[in-house]
């Protein structure tokens, strides 16, 4: 997971409330400052008396020459270590992180903390951030509310839609609204997901609820952060799944409730890749999969033919982890 430290040292209380706003995960700060930041919001604090102490928890380092590879990778098994490069270039990283070193990675702008998280494929998976342009910070948080990824995408193609009887069906209320092509990855098995859409379509009965997405039923998958799946009757107010996007770009968000409740249910069924897949969704208009386009269809409008997106993986899962060996749901 991508983490952002900010440098505010000297003080910049600008700064520090851009910080504690855009989600950073630190704040570097001068000796005597630490208690000041408290005062604004609760976050990591980096200084001499602060939670992690600089020159024993953290130290810099300024990269001169490929020869200091190996004292750095020393330090990394003991301290957390802040590369700083006199003349900004990936190629240090890259020879580090080829070396499996954890360090953090100096910038000074958005665009230098796209490249350095995105080296080898890989990137570094923590900066800090030392620039005292709170817009150029602002674009730079962005980035760890992207930090899921993409996830590829195929369409699938709807079979049979079956009325299923009564049963328990998981509405899950995020902290973040939504928008059109936006919603949960759901279904009956966490190798075959359904791309279920938020609740953002206005409608004469209801009004749209765009932080919402009525998932499905207790015993469906979805993803969360971290590569696993959770069941959705597992989750709880203050855990984290991820949104996607018609797109794939995967997003990850904060619960902010759980709602349990019997409702009559729907089994849908499609082919994905010469293969069926299922998901069992509420049987009501504002439940919706998304086409291809990233427009939302209500699930009792759907017929077969119609196209839905969906995510499907070959290997299985055990305790929500992927394993490598076969396993058939039906």
């Amino acid at each position: 997971m991508r983490k952002i430290w900010v440098k505010a040292d000297p003080w910049d209380k600008d700064i520090v409330i851009t910080a504690l706003e855009g989600g950073a995960d630190g704040v570097v700060v001068p000796k005597g400052y630490p208690e000041k930041v408290k005062g604004l919001g609760k976050i990591q604090t980096i200084s001499e008396d602060g939670d992690l102490k600089t020159g024993k928890d953290v130290v810099f380092y300024t990269i001169k020459s490929g020869n200091d590879d190996d004292e750095i990778l020393k330090l990394c098994m003991s301290r957390k270590v802040i590369l700083q490069c006199s003349d900004w270039t990936v190629i240090p990283l890259e020879n580090l992180i080829a070396k499996g070193a954890d360090v953090i990675a100096q910038v000074h702008s958005y665009q230098e903390a796209c490249t350095v998280f995105g080296i080898l494929e890989k990137g570094v998976k923590h900066i800090l951030f030392d620039s005292g342009d709170t817009a150029e910070l602002k674009k730079t948080l962005s980035l760890v509310n992207s930090e899921a990824g993409v996830v590829p995408l195929q369409v699938a193609e709807i079979l049979e839609i079956i009325p299923s009887g009564m049963g328990d069906r998981v509405c899950v209320d995020t902290c973040t609204s939504m928008v059109q092509g936006q919603g949960m990855l759901v279904g009956n098995s966490s190798s075959a997901l359904f791309l279920v859409h938020a609740e953002t379509v206005e409608n004469p009965y209801v009004s749209p609820r765009p932080f919402r997405i009525n998932a499905g039923a207790v015993h469906a998958y979805t993803r969360v952060p971290g590569g696993k799946t959770r069941y959705l009757s597992e989750l709880s107010a203050g855990d984290q799944v991820i949104i996607t996007d018609y797109n794939g770009n995967m997003t990850d968000v904060i619960i902010g409730r759980l709602k349990i409740e019997k409702r009559p249910l729907l089994l849908v069924k499609a082919l994905a890749g010469g293969r069926q897949i299922t998901t069992i969704l509420q049987n009501a208009e504002t439940i919706r999969l998304t086409s291809p386009d990233g427009t939302p269809v209500s699930v009792i409008n759907l017929k077969q033919g119609d196209k839905v997106l969906v995510a499907t993986e070959e290997t299985g899962r055990h305790f929500g982890y992927k394993i490598d060996e076969s396993i058939e749901e039906k």
